[in-house]
């Protein structure tokens, strides 16, 4: 099932970003073989857990994959990664490119065993400047793209902080979730495969700077940049007379609604109020305003008001009571399934949906080398060659 159902996917990332780049695509169908060294991914080992190695964040990055454990420092692994590739149509990996080439798989090295492969790489930073060859984690990658001095720029205190999730890692895996997938549509028009580099730190800093350009788009620069509503100090969830909500009253149809309905219609007399350009100019204390309005209601007579209004709201759920949300109870997108080893666990459909060929969740995460010999046996290994290489230590696994 799914629209990339027969394509085999070589899966050498780990941690985050990679992991969650290759799930995407397996969750799409194709056939993903998460190669695996001898220690397993890191991400293993983050608790919490029901048995180690099976961490909360791994399992809900590794879905609808099959694991191998290699020992790829022996040219032996070697052989077998360079033969697992030889029939595939991709292979992904988030090391650095100079480390993929001391393990003797380099792109040159890897196509010449398969000319139609795509060779995605998803690392740190472009390869023809001077950082190329610099270890990346998603902190460095957020304060770098300039995320932490725009919160810093945004708070009241004026600290610089990091968001509180893996949002370069996630952001730049989807990148390389469309850049795989378009390389996919090229080769099929050419026969060609090619390599694909997809780096961190360029893609956080578009995806960062495409808001807060500002005057920085024009030369000379008409300002410092930074879109001054998301640096609002004030733009944050609105605290209500018992707890809090999220609405945005934006254009000028809404802000009449909203007006109208709280019995504050005098207040778009006031010039920093009477048009979207006004708002803009003043949002700090338009903000500031609506602040000051929402504590005079309860959260549940706010989301009534707005919605009668036809303001866009949102309750502001916590980490619990999302897991109730009655969108996401009607769409089924938390469901509850039977892991093989670690009993009930609670996983997030994904919720791209297609008509002909919908995505589906075929397996949970695998444990750790779980499919190596049925990986093997389907590439061709032979059960001697299967036992030679458990023998040498070069597969291994559960």
């Amino acid at each position: 099932m799914g629209p990339l159902a027969g394509i085999k996917i070589i899966d050498m990332t780990s941690v985050v970003m990679g992991p969650y780049a290759t799930q995407q695509l397996a969750d799409m169908g194709a056939d993903v073989i998460k190669v695996e060294a001898p220690v397993g991914d890191l991400t293993r080992q983050i608790p919490p857990f029901v048995n180690p190695g099976m961490g909360a964040i791994y399992l809900n990055a590794n879905r609808n994959k099959r694991s191998i454990c290699l020992d790829l420092k022996q040219p032996a692994g070697r052989e077998v990664l360079l033969r697992l590739a030889a029939d595939a149509d991709v292979l992904v990996y988030n090391v650095r490119p100079q480390a993929m080439a001391r393990l003797g798989l380099s792109y040159e090295a890897v196509s010449a065993a398969n000319p139609r492969i795509i060779y995605a790489g998803v690392f740190g930073f472009g390869q023809a400047g001077p950082y190329a060859a610099k270890p990346a984690y998603d902190d460095l990658i957020q304060g770098g793209a300039g995320m932490s001095a725009l919160i810093a720029r945004a708070s009241v205190d004026g600290v610089p902080r990091y968001v509180p999730s893996a949002m370069a890692d996630r952001v730049v895996g989807l990148a390389a979730v469309g850049a795989i997938c378009a390389t996919l549509v090229n080769r099929e028009r050419t026969g060609q495969g090619q390599r694909v580099d997809v780096p961190m730190f360029e893609t956080m800093v578009g995806f960062v700077m495409s808001d807060h350009m500002g005057g920085l788009t024009f030369e000379p620069p008409l300002d410092k940049g930074g879109y001054a509503r998301q640096l609002s100090s004030e733009r944050r969830p609105y605290r209500t007379a018992d707890g809090h909500v999220c609405a945005l009253v934006y254009n000028d149809k809404q802000w009449s609604s909203f007006l109208a309905a709280v019995g504050m219609e005098d207040l778009l007399r006031d010039p920093c109020f009477a048009s979207f350009r006004a708002r803009s100019q003043n949002v700090d204390h338009v903000y500031g305003e609506l602040a000051r309005i929402f504590l005079t209601r309860t959260t549940a007579q706010w989301l009534e008001l707005l919605e009668q209004a036809d303001v866009p709201c949102m309750p502001m759920h916590d980490l619990e009571s999302i897991l109730d949300d009655p969108q996401l109870t009607a769409t089924d997108f938390f469901q509850l399934m039977e892991h093989p080893t670690e009993g009930t666990v609670r996983v997030m459909r994904m919720p791209t949906e297609w008509s002909a060929t919908p995505a589906e969740i075929g397996r949970l995460a695998p444990a750790k080398g779980a499919d190596g010999e049925e990986v093997l046996r389907q590439s061709g290994f032979d059960a001697d060659e299967i036992a030679r290489l458990k023998a040498d230590g070069i597969l291994s696994g559960v």
